[in-house]
């Protein structure tokens, strides 16, 4: 794919210590959309690496400075400073492959699996499995943030299970394919990329979860109807901004997973914001410097 229509790809490299390399990469995960990579530690640093594609109507610019303002609250709870960034500009290339090697099956939450499609794994009869490639979309379940929405959207098939689902930002399709197998009747899938989109598209076929799930890059303000469960793994300001229109579509008494929140500041202020919108906090998940919830709205 290294035509003239190939996408470009801003390349950063942050060398940061190893106290926060774990966080670090999830955040750049959660920020790119896409594959991070990370060397090997020396001398306690390692280079965190991550790829931000160019033609989503972001400049170098825009990007570096979203980094820089996701980023810097993380190295503050360590009262560190960030890195200054090292970047450069690659085409569509098989760094997407590299990392095949590092990805085997594993339990993202008991009972669920994830697996590669390169790779063998027979279920038990008491596990599901969602084989799933993530190419150049971000999502394999070893982010704590998916791990933890993962978590809530499994606990809330276990009393009055919602029968419609809403995955905003969907990236690999993870969240909207355990939600089918945990029992919901129908999925909207939606993601502004279209990387994402084919990526997810390609997934849910691969299970053979298509006739319960609807990929599309429709944007969140285009959605109509209403929805018993809502699951967002975004960023914080992302998950400000959508407050009002997520509000409209979650049904009376229906539940809201979000994730990708550094634990916190950020996971305070998402708590005040969207219990102005009558969506109340039922519970809070933490995994190092990650935070999810789960709310609920008013009936």
């Amino acid at each position: 794919m290294n035509d003239q229509t190939s996408p470009k790809w801003l390349k950063i490299s942050l060398n940061c210590p190893e106290t926060v390399l774990e966080a670090i990469s999830d955040l750049i995960g959660v920020v790119s959309g896409s594959g991070v990579e990370q060397t090997p530690v020396r001398n306690g640093k390692s280079a965190v690496t991550g790829f931000f594609r160019l033609d989503q109507g972001k400049s170098r610019e825009q990007i570096l400075d979203l980094l820089e303002k996701e980023i810097t609250p993380l190295f503050q709870l360590y009262t560190l400073t960030p890195p200054e960034p090292v970047c450069s500009t690659i085409e569509d290339e098989d760094w997407s492959t590299s990392w095949k090697q590092f990805f085997k099956p594993f339990a993202i939450i008991p009972g669920l699996i994830i697996k590669p499609s390169w790779e063998s794994y027979e279920g038990r009869p008491d596990e599901q499995v969602i084989e799933m490639d993530p190419g150049m979309a971000f999502g394999t379940g070893r982010h704590g943030s998916t791990k933890l929405a993962l978590g809530f959207i499994h606990d809330c098939f276990q009393d009055n299970p919602p029968k419609n689902v809403l995955d905003v930002g969907t990236g690999t399709g993870i969240l909207a394919m355990a939600a089918v197998l945990f029992g919901a009747e129908q999925v909207v899938a939606i993601d502004n990329d279209l990387e994402a989109v084919r990526v997810a598209t390609e997934n849910i076929a691969n299970n053979k979860l298509q006739q319960k799930v609807n990929t599309s890059a429709t944007e969140l303000a285009d959605i109509s109807g209403s929805f018993d469960l809502i699951c967002a793994n975004i960023v914080h300001d992302v998950l400000v901004d959508m407050a009002p229109t997520i509000a409209r579509l979650l049904s009376p008494g229906g539940r809201l997973v979000l994730a990708g929140i550094l634990r916190g500041s950020q996971e305070e202020n998402i708590i005040d914001i969207y219990r102005e919108m009558n969506i109340n906090l039922l519970k809070t998940a933490n995994e190092d410097e990650w935070a999810s919830l789960l709310l609920t709205a008013a009936l």
